[in-house]
């Protein structure tokens, strides 16, 4: 039987639309019919070959093609088998043998015919003449698939023999474990066993022997971690049962996805009480920017998240000891541009920023809060609450937090790994939480932001992976995205609030005094506000105890701390010394790739060890200096300190402080 023509030509008659038609013309893509009334149309040839029941009359059924995935899954005997029919059958429809020049006796076709050529064949091979015929026939009709023993391409369950009233029933029983504490097999197989009796009764349902009822029930549970991690068995099957759809977003900010987490790190509380700390991060989705990350002990605040917000529309200041590599104009960031908007950019680090339109969020009390909606009410930004139990929804920060205990928080100190499973002995505390939260902004702008993601791709070079900072460019560029980033006032307005009087001495807030000659017309008098009992409305910000803000009549005013010059001026030489001294040894060449990834070597060596002893002691004695009582003596008129500049050396304290001499000094 000869294939069937692929072609549509004029003169055909087709079955189309409830009817036949003949074709009468082609021109381009349409096709004139005539139907058998005599009336006539003209149709898109994709529209009428694509139409239900549309086949050419007596042109045989169309041709199909070989399903080569299904031959190459075949056992090699089978589809060996199935070649040497095809030859057999081909040389019967041809006369030749596949690879001959000449036809052999009895199968010549200009003495033969087909039905004297079957015979031929069926006696060459042992078979029937209707053997033949019908390997011809499904030849014909499948190809190579049509030859080919169908008990070798026999799909079998995985279950195999088993009783179907036994393999439901363990089905159940395992979807049961999903949320139950995990067990083993031999459990399992106890309680399926029981529920079988107890529906069908004893002996009535066959049960297969211990080796064959292990091996089931491992098929039944496969990718299940049904005798696994409790925590990944309850994950998977928490999954959508939909095909999963990739978060997409085609310019910065036009998702970001806000999650919280903890921090697999021990940190260090003011009065010395080792906790774990919550990470609450915001990640931009068309650039893996991580716009701001901030940590917190314990259990993160509702105030937290808005502060994350003020973060991420603010550039990120450069910090003292931080290398020229990090900051925004040794990198690929549009730093010219960006500096003709906003003047803060000269200063900033190596971070973008990032307005976003839409943030992705979940269920959290962190985020479900009044705090948190009026800051995104403020900025224009809507929020997207995620799906209860659905981290898919928000799957890009949720892997960005594993990417952070990997690459980051397994080289801090006091690192406790994932679960108490993989905790070590004696896991101290080294870090206090702003000293891990400096650590943490300081990798972020270096190990994060200059780090190539697979997720970043050029699409013209697949195999290149781009930085979130050179996406970020790169979307600039085709997106036309400016961000307008938060001016000063706006930024103290998503700070945390509390309700303060302001007294002669001040403003008291966590056992800290602020204080400023600004506070004078306001002291001990009303604000105003009859709802708070005539108390002034402070901001402050959680992660810089520096100073406070104050709402006026006249303005905000900026109070700092009483004691702020006794911990950020040296007041001591051998501190002025120190500083320089790691002043100087970061003073590197900037620039370059080798560059940044020599400073996030140190970054996270510094992590590793703690916190710089030497610095450490140099500090301790700063504060043991700045806290002696009285007023300190002019620069030119201070003692100054004996101090040898070798590490184990034995310092030389100061003397003893004289109030009557310092005050003679004064008067």
């Amino acid at each position: 039987m000869a294939p069937a023509r692929p072609v549509l030509r004029p003169g055909d008659w087709v079955h189309f639309d409830g009817g036949e038609h003949q074709v009468v013309g082609l021109a381009g893509a349409t096709v004139r019919l005539r139907s058998a009334a005599g009336a006539e149309q003209v149709v898109l040839a994709g529209h009428l070959m694509s139409a239900p029941g549309f086949a050419v009359v007596d042109a045989g059924p169309a041709p199909t093609v070989d399903p080569f995935g299904l031959l190459d899954a075949l056992p090699t005997d089978a589809l060996a088998d199935a070649k040497r029919w095809e030859q057999h059958v081909v040389e019967v429809e041809t006369g030749l043998m596949p690879g001959a020049a000449a036809a052999r006796p009895g199968y010549d076709p200009a003495s033969t015919t087909v039905n004297e050529r079957d015979a031929v064949k069926a006696a060459e091979l042992g078979v029937s003449i209707r053997t033949v015929q019908g390997r011809r026939a499904r030849y014909a009709a499948q190809g190579l698939w049509g030859l080919v023993d169908q008990r070798a391409a026999r799909a079998y369950q995985g279950t195999g023999r088993a009783d179907a009233r036994l393999v439901e029933v363990l089905r159940e029983v395992i979807a049961e474990q999903t949320d139950a504490s995990t067990g083993t097999r031999s459990r399992l197989i106890h309680r399926a066993v029981k529920r079988v009796e107890e529906l069908h009764g004893v002996g009535v349902v066959p049960l297969p022997g211990r080796t064959a009822f292990y091996a089931l029930v491992e098929r039944l549970t496969a990718g299940r971690h049904t005798f696994g991690s409790a925590v990944t068995r309850r994950q998977t099957a928490n999954r959508p049962a939909g095909a999963f759809t990739p978060t997409f977003a085609a310019r910065p900010g036009e998702q970001v996805q806000i999650d919280s987490t903890p921090i697999d790190v021990m940190v260090l509380l003011d009065d010395g009480l080792p906790v774990r700390a919550d990470m609450t991060i915001a990640v931009d989705v068309a650039t893996r920017t991580v716009c701001a990350a901030v940590l917190r002990p314990v259990g993160t605040k509702a105030v937290d998240a808005a502060l994350l917000l003020a973060k991420m529309l603010v550039p990120e200041p450069m910090r003292p000891g931080w290398a020229n590599a990090l900051r925004l104009s040794a990198s690929r960031l549009p730093h010219a541009r960006l500096l003709d908007v906003d003047a803060r950019m000269r200063e900033a680090a190596a971070r973008p920023v990032i307005v976003p339109d839409t943030v992705v969020i979940d269920h959290g009390r962190v985020f479900v809060s009044e705090t948190f909606d009026r800051a995104c009410n403020r900025l224009g930004i809507s929020v997207q609450p995620a799906r209860k139990d659905t981290p898919t929804d928000k799957g890009i920060v949720e892997a960005t937090h594993k990417s952070i205990k990997t690459l980051f928080a397994q080289h801090v100190a006091g690192y406790t790994g994932g679960n108490p499973t993989l905790r070590g002995r004696d896991v101290a505390a080294a870090w206090t939480i702003g000293e891990l939260q400096d650590l943490l902004d300081e990798w972020l702008i270096v190990g994060w932001q200059h780090r190539p993601h697979d997720a970043l791709r050029d699409p013209h070079q697949p195999r290149r992976m781009l930085t979130p900072n050179e996406k970020y460019a790169a979307l600039v560029a085709a997106a036309g995205y400016l961000p307008l980033t938060l001016a000063s006032d706006d930024y103290l307005e998503l700070l945390p609030v509390e309700w303060r009087q302001i007294n002669d001495y001040g403003i008291r807030i966590d056992n800290r005094t602020y204080d400023c000659a600004a506070l004078g017309p306001w002291r001990r008098q009303h604000s105003g506000v009859i709802a708070r009992r005539g108390l002034w409305e402070v901001h402050y910000d959680p992660y810089d105890v520096s100073q406070v803000f104050i709402r006026t009549p006249d303005g905000w005013v900026t109070v700092p701390w009483t004691h702020l010059p006794m911990i950020s001026a040296p007041f001591a030489d051998f501190t002025w010394r120190h500083a320089r001294r790691l002043t100087a040894e970061r003073g590197r060449d900037a620039g370059h790739e080798s560059e940044v990834a020599r400073v996030l070597d140190e970054l996270l060596t510094l992590a590793e060890h703690g916190p710089d002893r030497a610095s450490a002691k140099a500090v301790a004695r700063t504060r043991a200096v700045g806290s002696a009582p009285g007023r300190p003596a002019p620069p030119e008129q201070r003692p100054t300190p004996v101090v040898d500049e070798r590490p184990d050396a034995e310092v030389i304290p100061f003397g003893v402080f004289d109030a009557d001499a310092e005050a003679e000094r004064w008067i």
